[in-house]
């Protein structure tokens, strides 16, 4: 019997609850499987099509991954069967996907790069190149292994990136995780031994050092909006920054895709974009103000409220990326402007106001409704996040002190 290999969702859930894809091989009736370690909910998948429905809402990518990987399969069993090595489902699987122990840094991280390009994550895309480059620069190779990639090589890779490149502690941190991960998944595809891991115990430890976070308080976001006289591109800017700080800080990204149809009964429903969770906001008054201000620019109730991408090709995610990016990089700049008029000599920026938020929030707000405002998977991101904002009880045990020597 010839073997065969088809897409399917197996049916055990992990911890929350979702569904793995995986290729199914199967041989004289015995099948194995190799998952594509993405999950979704049972109802989101079309058994009957074998596809991913389009209540999914990233059910385009998943669909072309899915295209990609069975032809990719599909390849390698053809290949095992012109030399007749198809003997068994296990057999086949371990030789289509087998390691290859020659494979380099730079070839596993631009199979990487290829998935995130696929996934259209194209911010992560951009980041993770950026950090794939800096250590294929360092190195002078192109051909780096993963065994050459030790606690001394990492050491040297840190001090050259602070020195020559004078990027800062974080930075250096970012480009640490990409290798770790990058190495985690070289150990488990066999193509390094997990003894020359060089990550944990009393080997390299990542650490990020603790950031500043700095809110406006409310006086400065009240000079701001009492500004007169500001040129288009300025006002433009604070609208949008208002409507995200008074929808809880909500990201940029999620501003500028907003449309108004996403405005039902006063209340705006969204979806994040970082996390794909959905959100449903009432609309405050000083929102419905701005959005006065875009009404006469609406041509349909499927329009965006914000002008910048009206002119995106929707289907074109690079397309939205780019001028998602382009858009953010204006409205900064714009906000710099305005941060001087207002003589405010904090910085500035869209994602300021989640800061913002967050600050004049302090502790005042139950960190339960924070989460669900902020809408963080884990409360401990919520203390944490919020954390940065709260000083009311260090001030007071830091004037009962005083109080006592006085």
């Amino acid at each position: 019997m010839a073997a065969t290999t088809q897409i399917v969702l197996r049916k055990k859930p992990n911890k929350k609850g979702l569904y793995p894809l995986a290729i199914r091989i199967t041989k004289n009736r015995k099948s194995t499987y190799k998952h594509l370690g993405y999950y979704i909910d049972i109802e989101e998948w079309d058994e009957k099509n074998k596809h991913v429905s389009k209540s999914h809402p990233d059910y385009e990518i998943l669909n072309e991954l899915i295209h990609i990987k069975l032809q990719e399969a599909s390849k390698g069993l053809m290949s095992l069967q012109r030399k007749n090595k198809d003997s068994t489902a296990y057999f086949i699987k371990k030789e289509i996907y087998k390691p290859s122990r020659k494979l380099s840094f730079l070839e596993l991280a631009q199979e990487h790069l290829d998935e995130l390009e696929v996934a259209q994550k194209y911010n992560r895309y951009s980041s993770d190149r950026a950090y794939m480059n800096y250590v294929i620069k360092f190195a002078k190779s192109k051909g780096l292994t993963f065994v050459e990639i030790d606690e001394r090589f990492l050491n040297r890779l840190k001090v050259y990136l602070i020195k020559e490149h004078a990027l800062s502690l974080t930075s250096v941190m970012n480009i640490f995780i990409f290798i770790r991960l990058l190495y985690n998944r070289a150990i488990k595809a066999r193509i390094v031994k997990k003894k020359f891991y060089p990550f944990g115990g009393d080997r390299i430890k990542i650490k990020y050092p603790e950031t500043e976070k700095i809110g406006l308080n409310a006086k400065e976001i009240l000079r701001i909006e009492t500004l007169t006289d500001l040129p288009p591109n300025e006002l433009h800017a604070r609208n949008v920054w208002l409507f995200s700080f008074n929808l809880a800080g909500i990201r940029v990204s999620d501003a500028l895709k907003t449309k108004w149809s996403d405005i039902k009964d006063g209340r705006l429903y969204y979806r994040m974009s970082k996390n794909s969770k959905l959100l449903s906001l009432k609309i405050p008054d000083k929102v419905k103000e701005i959005l006065k201000f875009y009404l006469v620019e609406k041509n349909h109730n499927n329009d965006f409220i914000f002008p910048e991408l009206k002119r995106a090709n929707i289907k074109d995610s690079k397309d939205v990326y780019s001028k998602l990016r382009a858009a953010n990089r204006r409205l900064n700049k714009a906000l710099k402007a305005i941060a001087e008029k207002a003589e405010i000599d904090k910085k500035l920026t869209m994602h300021i106001a989640r800061h913002s938020f967050g600050n004049i929030a302090g502790d005042a707000i139950h960190p339960l409704m924070l989460q669900k405002l902020y809408r963080h998977s884990d409360l401990k991101t919520t203390i944490n996040y919020q954390a940065n904002f709260i000083y009311r009880e260090a001030d007071e045990a830091l004037d009962n002190v005083i109080r006592k020597v006085g």
